[in-house]
């Protein structure tokens, strides 16, 4: 086609209903590919950056340097030849809205054109129906502007393809079908159930979101395919220096420390921030952190987690709205409850059998105990009967902690241990524990609000001004797990030892330089693997913990009957 005048901006949309949002032509395209990766994105707001959602960025750059703008209708007869790119229009009357990457105009008539990434596909009608779907439904919202339309195109950017897409009556109808379809779902309020064992899975950027396989576990009893939801090489990155100063620099966050230089690290590098004490962050750090969805932690100079910034999770109250809902129905909360205690009673027998150090007799007694009091926990009548057991379970757990110990740390007297106690801790082991504690609980605090819930609003834990009550429900089953298993490791094998410490009036707490050290080998537990013992595939604890708390989001939903807690045999 000759060239020809240029647009600048776009036509002026119609305003529609404020009840009635307008369906984008790129979710009714989602709709026909996965109705379930439609909702996800357009109704909860998920959205996960993956190396094919990277790359149909970039095909689109050049397409969206700049918006263009269409003739009025009645002067399209007589405009020139053009081309006008990155056209957003909407139509109220269809309930549709679309960003059109080109348009073509000549002899009174407009050529939509959709860019996409990849090779033309080898198919009877040269592309997918998602993509011609999507090219319809652009046609249409022109078409209800008042102009006149061709057939468009879809451009292939890898083999440089353009092909042909004829608007007829069925692709017009299965276009209005879909987004008809897309709407009634999502004021429904229901997620479509996943794909069932699709090839479409696998590829897809919201698969550790989705879950395909892990709800339809719950639904059908099918064993989930090898797909564990993908681990982030990114790591957490603490600064705890005080007086040290985290700035941007490009795409590197640049930590400076008075006396000992800059380091620089990657932004992708980093999954999280985690700021403890006097540590100053610039602007522009904090803004990129939360454009890209890293969470930004602040605590104390003693390592209490404080709050956090960014990592909200989807734009969307769906899931919230959902918990929120279970929070007032006292059947759930006591049901959830009871699951979740007997889980971490079963956890700590669980430590306690595969370390055990002590005496055999000793060893015997206290599992018969916790056994008998998790098989007690899932028939608790009330929450105070459950507190009870907890109670009762603890105290029996702690007394035998020591029996973990290996020789040398049990003979230290520094490491004797006789009870828990916190606020402040009174001695090491008291200080290490309630440092895993809060660092685990920072972890979980994150992985709930990417998820989508409110880690201040808990099911089990009484839910007070600073007390962030899910994110201490969900942590239970991993106290013995992760953050006791943490502890004792560091103690056995003498990484922490007993002039690592400093012990005032005010409590008992970790020398600066050991407390890296500790953090260094809590990470290092994170990263160990282990086997789902429901789903069966091998993943990191840190991606575990991920998991669970994209589950507990399902569960709230209404989209899996139960919540099953980690319990490693």
């Amino acid at each position: 086609m000759a060239s020809g005048a240029q647009f600048e901006l776009a036509l002026p949309a119609p305003a529609a209903a404020e009840d009635e949002p307008l369906v984008p032509a790129r979710m009714v395209n989602e709709w026909v590919y996965c109705p379930r990766l439609a909702y996800l994105e357009w109704v909860e707001g998920q959205w996960a950056e993956s190396g094919d959602t990277a790359e149909g960025r970039r095909t689109h750059l050049r397409v969206d340097r700049s918006p263009g703008r269409l003739p009025p209708p009645d002067a399209v007869e007589e405009a020139a030849p053009f081309v006008a790119r990155s056209v957003e229009l909407s139509s109220a009357r269809l309930g549709l809205i679309a960003k059109i990457d080109v348009v073509e105009g000549e002899d009174g008539r407009l050529t939509p054109i959709e860019y996409k990434k990849g090779k033309r596909p080898h198919v009877k009608m040269g592309a997918y129906d998602p993509e011609r779907v999507q090219l319809c439904v652009q046609a249409l919202i022109l078409e209800d502007n008042g102009y006149q339309v061709n057939d468009g195109f879809l451009w292939f950017a890898e083999s440089r393809d353009r092909v042909p897409v004829a608007f007829d009556a069925d692709l017009r109808a299965a276009s209005l079908k879909a987004a008809n379809e897309l709407r009634l779902t999502a004021a429904s309020g229901r997620p479509p159930p996943p794909l069932e064992n699709s090839p479409k899975c696998p590829r897809c950027s919201l698969l550790p979101i989705c879950l395909p396989d892990e709800v339809n576990w719950f639904r059908d009893g099918a064993p989930p395919r090898p797909l564990p939801p993908p681990s982030d090489t990114a790591l957490p990155l603490y600064v705890q220096t005080p007086g040290a100063r985290v700035g941007k620099s490009g795409e590197e966050l640049v930590v400076a420390c008075e006396g000992e230089g800059e380091r620089r690290i990657a932004l992708d590098d980093v999954s999280e921030l985690i700021l403890a004490g006097p540590v100053s962050l610039s602007t522009p750090a904090v803004n990129e952190l939360v454009r890209r969805g890293r969470p930004i932690a602040w605590m104390s100079s003693g390592f209490w987690f404080l709050g956090s910034t960014g990592a909200e999770g989807p734009r969307s109250a769906q899931v919230r709205a959902a918990q929120f809902a279970r929070i007032r129905d006292d059947r759930f909360r006591l049901e959830f409850a009871r699951g979740l205690v007997a889980a971490k009673i079963r956890n700590s027998r669980t430590l306690l059998r595969r370390n055990w150090r002590g005496p055999e007799p000793d060893r015997e007694a206290v599992l018969v105990r916790l056994k008998w009091l998790a098989a007690k926990a899932p028939a608790a009548p009330d929450p105070a009967s459950l507190l009870g057991l907890e109670g009762d379970a603890a105290a029996a757990y702690f007394r035998a902690l020591p029996s973990l110990f290996s020789e040398i740390a049990r003979g230290l007297p520094a490491f004797a241990f006789e009870r828990r106690n916190r606020r402040p801790p009174a001695d090491p082991v008291n200080a290490c524990l309630s440092l895993a504690y809060s660092l685990l609980t920072r972890q979980l605090t994150a992985d709930l609000q990417i998820a989508g819930l409110d880690p201040w609003a808990g099911l089990y834990h009484a839910m007070r001004p600073g007390k962030p009550a899910l994110a201490l429900d969900l942590m239970e089953p991993y106290r013995p797990i992760i953050a006791d298993s943490a502890v004792i490791t560091v103690l056995n094998q003498g990484e922490i030892g007993p002039d690592d410490f400093l012990s005032t009036a005010q409590g008992c707490a970790l020398k600066p330089h050991a407390r890296r050290r500790f953090i260094a080998a809590f990470e290092r537990r994170l990263d160990q693997e282990t086997t789902h013992p429901v789903f069966g595939y091998r993943l990191s604890l840190r991606r575990l913990l991920h998991v669970q708390a994209r589950l507990l989001a399902r569960h709230f939903l209404g989209e899996t009957d139960r919540y099953l807690h980690y319990e490693p045999r």
